[in-house]
């Protein structure tokens, strides 16, 4: 008798007939038996709607992601950077090109097999603006780095901008870590502008991945980082620590 081939890492016996599946195959059964982690209930339309009060709880305009759709395939991130930072070609900008390094959604690898997207929280106590040191506007109040009242956005002013890095930092220690600095400004990047309502990368993930929803600080992985994420998902689908 042959030995059976061992399986690869990503493989696992399914509960039911005992044959190997695909890391796909496994997950389409876990969310089939109601076992997946999944942050994602649905989008009704492309209208985003702004932060809130609900139940006595603050709400946030999150972009969420579901894990078991999510096949690892960066389109998320090539819609964003066209829509946000379109290059410039042939004498005019073209909306249809992105370079993805510009992205404001970010997928994370791992190894096992778990991609994690992520982009920014718009964080109830939003550490990076706390974090920048610039003096509030007199008018505004607002620092360089602040968060716009209609959508939560967080957004920079260049003009105001001393490109310290503070504000990077501050996302790395306590949030998602998305922010990051532009290699030619050092001012913050990857701030998620909700593409002014109607967020791209929603809109054109082939596989129904991602989804605009209303959270409050207590939804699963809101605020986590891509590794935090990716160890959760990694004991849950593979009982290892990615």
């Amino acid at each position: 008798m042959k030995e059976k081939p061992k399986p690869r890492f990503f493989d696992h016996p399914s509960p039911i007939e005992g044959k190997v599946l695909s890391r796909r195959e496994f997950m389409e059964t876990l969310a089939l038996g109601g076992g997946a982690l999944v942050i994602l209930s649905g989008c009704a339309g492309w209208t985003v709607p702004g932060p809130g009060v609900e139940g006595g709880k603050k709400m946030y305009t999150f972009i969420a992601v579901d894990y078991v759709k999510c096949t690892g395939c960066r389109t998320c991130e090539t819609v964003c950077a066209a829509s946000n930072h379109p290059l410039f070609r042939d004498g005019g900008y073209r909306s249809d090109l992105g370079n993805p390094v510009m992205s404001n959604i970010r997928v994370h690898s791992f190894n096992p097999d778990v991609d994690a997207p992520v982009t920014c929280a718009r964080c109830e106590d939003t550490p990076c603006i706390h974090a920048c040191p610039v003096d509030p506007d007199p008018k505004t109040g607002r620092r360089a780095l602040f968060q716009d009242g209609e959508l939560g956005i967080i957004t920079n002013d260049p003009r105001r901008c001393i490109a310290c890095g503070s504000c990077v930092e501050a996302c790395a220690e306590s949030s998602v870590g998305i922010l990051a600095q532009d290699p030619a400004t050092e001012r913050p990047i990857r701030m998620c502008t909700l593409c002014n309502g109607d967020p791209q990368c929603v809109k054109l993930c082939p596989y129904d991945a991602i989804s605009i929803l209303r959270v409050n600080a207590d939804y699963p992985f809101y605020r986590m980082s891509a590794e935090d994420i990716a160890t959760k998902l990694s004991k849950r689908w593979y009982d290892v620590t990615a």
